[in-house]
């Protein structure tokens, strides 16, 4: 419907020849939807449906598209998609809503997620191009675990230059260390746009956080997935290419925001539980992380510790504070600590020393220490 200026045009298209209406007898309903949010995505969106076109899958698919008031040619490119993807099986459910304002990413997500019927959703964002195998892997993952699973994979950066050291590390990390450093790093340890998931993950959620721009809606609702008991999971191969650009969505979300948010979740399930803890890292970062808790939390650091000659022996005083005496802090060397620690080093940077030193301390990740960097 077309209304005045400022208000919702909104425009909705299904295609449910492949079993996805409320189900007749001998129909087979849809397994897994691939959820796509898009805003002036024209430049990569060709690539982005081409992947799907190209995957290789023994499945009912179908393909969710959630356009949210774009002013470039994406609408008309998901147009000329469209029947293409249906001649190959897939069901094509598509969604665009024209406003003064777009509503951001999360809102897209949800509106894409919500309008689909897959059993499974497989997210995508419109700039990034999926492996041939990964719907089926993925699904394969999920079908044989549990449905409070966020399953993600590996990834390929492009340009593969960029985000060298984040890379390595979403691409490396250890699976059983998948839900205990998640309050390191910018984001997931799964990155959003390899994520495939039950509905039953999103709907327990209560899908993204729908707040607009600048907000990090995908570590949003991975911290909140763990609150209430999901786990995460990765699959071993390579299965999308993850694109690195200045308009990506990424570049519209403030640091500080991310840290806040990181800060908020580190206090309320970690710091919480305990009586005192040590900051490992007697620099600015270690600093930061001290003057960023609240007061309560403040009062149980004992310490902070380091390697640095010039540190240890000194004291911290952090001096905004409005307590009088200023709080004073002590730095001490790292092999004079007792757990529990919170680590805001960050890791290979020192060739391998940083963590060999931590190794000697013999000390479990989870319960004697978390990271924080």
């Amino acid at each position: 419907m077309d209304q005045s200026k400022g208000c919702v045009k909104l425009k909705i298209s299904r295609d449910f020849r492949f079993g996805q209406r409320e189900a007749s007898k001998g129909e087979d309903p849809i397994v897994s939807s691939v959820i796509i949010p898009v805003h002036n995505a024209s430049q990569w969106l060709d690539d982005c449906l081409d992947s799907i076109s190209r995957q290789q899958h023994t499945l009912n698919v179908e393909v969710s598209l959630f356009l949210d008031s774009c002013t470039d040619d994406s609408e008309r490119i998901v147009q000329d998609w469209s029947p293409r993807l249906r001649e190959q099986g897939y069901a094509v459910t598509t969604s665009v809503e024209n406003d003064e304002n777009p509503k951001g990413v999360g809102y897209a997500k949800n509106r894409a997620a919500k309008q689909s019927r897959g059993t499974f959703l497989c997210f995508l964002d419109s700039d990034d191009v999926m492996k041939p195998t990964r719907i089926q892997k993925q699904y394969e993952m999920a079908f044989h675990n549990h449905e409070a699973q966020i399953i993600g994979s590996r990834f390929t950066r492009d340009p593969p230059d960029s985000t060298l050291r984040y890379t390595k590390w979403a691409n490396e990390l250890d699976e059983s260390k998948l839900t205990l450093q998640v309050y390191t790093s910018h984001g997931p340890t799964v990155i959003m746009p390899t994520w495939f998931c039950h509905r039953a993950v999103f709907d327990r959620v209560g899908g993204f956080s729908e707040a607009g721009k600048g907000t990090p809606e995908d570590l949003i609702f991975f911290f909140k997935h763990l609150r209430l008991g999901g786990k995460v999971l990765r699959h071993p191969d390579d299965l999308l290419v993850y694109r690195y650009h200045p308009t990506a969505t990424t570049f519209s979300i403030d640091e500080q925001t991310i840290w806040d948010l990181r800060i908020q979740e580190i206090q309320e399930w970690v710091l919480s539980r305990w009586e005192s803890f040590t900051i490992w890292n007697g620099g600015k970062q270690g600093r930061k992380f001290y003057r960023s808790l609240r007061t309560e939390n403040q009062k149980k650091v004992v310490a902070f510790c380091d390697v640095d000659v010039k540190k240890i022996g000194t004291s911290y005083t952090y001096e905004e504070s409005k307590e009088k005496p200023k709080p004073k802090v002590p730095i001490v060397h790292f092999s004079q600590v007792k757990a529990p620690l919170i680590i805001c080093m960050k890791m290979d940077l020192t060739g391998g020393k940083f963590e060999e030193n931590l190794e000697s301390l013999q000390l479990q990740e989870g319960k004697d220490y978390f990271h924080f960097n």
